[in-house]
This record gives C-alpha cells, structure tokens and sequence, in this order.
C-alpha cells in the first residue's frame, strides 16, 4: 500500500485526507492543531506529532497549508528531503510558489504546485480541478495520484503557472460574488422579485452556476459551516493584487472590493463563507453583531 505524508488538515486538507484513503492509500498526517487530525485518525490514518515524524517511509509529501509563507516555515521543518517529492495543494503567490520550489531543491527534494479549485464536496468526490506546475516528467510520475483527486489533472507549465492559474480563480470568485451582490441588492431595491430577475439571468451568457449555489446563503443571511470562508477570500484577493504588481499588471479597480472584504475582518462574517461579502455591500450593514 502507497503511504503519502499529509501536512494541513483543515476542511479541504481533511476532505483531501479522506479522498485518499478511500481509495486505499495510506496516510501519515500533521496538523499544528492536533484535534484537527481526529477524523482522519478515526478513518485510518497516523497522526504524527511534528511534520519530520511523517517522511518515514513515504516518498511523496502533500501540504494544504494557508498561504506560502507557512508553507515554506513546515517544509524547512522536514529537514533533509532525500529525493522525496513535495506537493503543495494550497494557495500561495506565484513568486512564492517559485522560492518554495528553490528551497525545496536545496533541502535535497523534488516539486509540483498542484493547487486545486473546489472544496470539500469536490475532494471528497474526487472532482477538484487539479492545476500543476513543475517538470513534465515528474507530473507524468504523480499523475496517477493526481487523478484521485481529479480526474483530468492538467499541468499548466513551468513552476508557477499552477500557482497563477489558481490565484486568477479566486479573484473571480471575489470579482463574480461581489458583482453578484451588487446586482441583488439594486433589484431588491427597486422591488422587483429576485425570482423574476432570476429567470432573466440564467439563460444568458452571463450566468455562473454558483449566482444558484450562493443565492440562499445571500437572502437568508446564513454564512455558517463554511467551504471557503470569507478571510480565506480576502487571503488570496490580496495576494492577487499583490502578484499583479509585480507582474506589472494594473488591478487597481479591484483595490475597492479589498477595502469591503477588509471590514470583515474580527467579525463572525470573516468566518463565515465567503458569500458573506454580500452582508458587506449595503451602507447599512452592520458587521460588529
């Protein structure tokens, strides 16, 4: 049975943990916060008590960690990588992805960004959509991996285009859910029905089936039990603001829904998904409750 090392098991390192051993691979899991393993324990897999305590018999090692920074402080954690592969599955900058890919290289490893778009239903049905970026031959080695996880895993090129491809997805879940917002809180303005709205908006070219997905959390004011929060939201939308810069990209027109996000924060909102952004475009919202 192929053993893999999982550091990060928060909702979709878990939901990926759980993927992986359905389908009969075996796990060896860190998490900062060991309560957050419990599942994953209670499903079969090792907890380890430092991320070191995992490469033991394993080649290949998943990260599902917040950002670039952290993710880079728990590879240099593991020490030596003796020829081990080192994937990370979370979101990071593109100039990060590339640094982590250098020190990984120094500490006697191998790399591939493979960061994903989808949550917790898609890792645990195995239909992330999988963006790689790293060596084409040892994409080819961890593809049968990959595919466990999503079942057309693309690679996207060099070491960071992963990376790139994964962050301008997320600005347009914030760029789709924000314009979203507005248009509901005009239509709701004027007193016309959201439903009537509706049946205008979908058969056209401009309709993304998650206006659907999100469109009850928005009108009933319900944010709880997350798959992606509002501050993981902010995370990436500030990120991306801060690779366009330096990619000499001008994204000043998303400076604004940055600032709106940015009132979230230290409020039960920035916990809440991220179609909580809606609770945020009104001049009367209140988001001190």
């Amino acid at each position: 049975m192929t053993t893999l090392a999982l550091l990060g098991t928060g909702l979709l390192g878990a939901a990926i943990g759980h993927r992986l051993l359905e389908v009969g691979i075996s796990l060896k899991v860190w998490n900062r916060d060991p309560d957050r393993c419990r599942s994953l324990v209670g499903s079969g897999a090792q907890q380890c008590s430092s991320p070191a305590d995992t490469l033991l018999g394993v080649d290949t090692v998943i990260t599902v960690l917040r950002d670039g920074p952290v993710t880079a402080d728990v590879v240099q954690s593991l020490g030596l990588l003796q020829g081990r592969t080192v994937i990370p599955m979370g979101t990071m900058g593109i100039s990060e992805s590339v640094s982590l890919a250098q020190q990984v290289s120094a500490q006697g490893g191998r790399y591939l960004e493979a960061p994903v778009l989808g949550s917790r239903p898609q890792a645990q049905m195995g239909t992330l959509l999988v963006m790689a970026g790293g060596d084409p031959e040892l994409f080819e080695l961890q593809r049968p991996l990959l595919k466990h996880l999503g079942s057309d895993p693309l690679r996207m090129g060099d070491v960071g285009t992963g990376a790139a491809a994964k962050l301008a997805l997320n600005q347009l879940i914030a760029s789709l859910t924000h314009g979203y917002s507005l248009a509901l809180r005009l239509v709701q303005a004027s007193g016309l029905e959201v439903e009537r709205f509706m049946e205008v908006l979908r058969p056209s070219a401009l309709y993304a089936p998650t206006v659907d997905k999100k469109l009850e959390r928005m009108l009933t004011e319900h944010y709880g039990d997350p798959n992606f929060s509002t501050s993981l939201l902010r995370k990436d939308l500030n990120l991306f603001l801060r690779e366009a810069d330096l990619a000499g990209v001008d994204a000043s027109g998303l400076e604004g829904l940055a600032r709106l996000l940015q009132r979230a924060e230290g409020t039960e909102l920035d916990a809440g998904d991220y179609s909580a952004l809606h609770a945020l475009t009104t001049i009367s919202s209140d988001t001190s409750e």
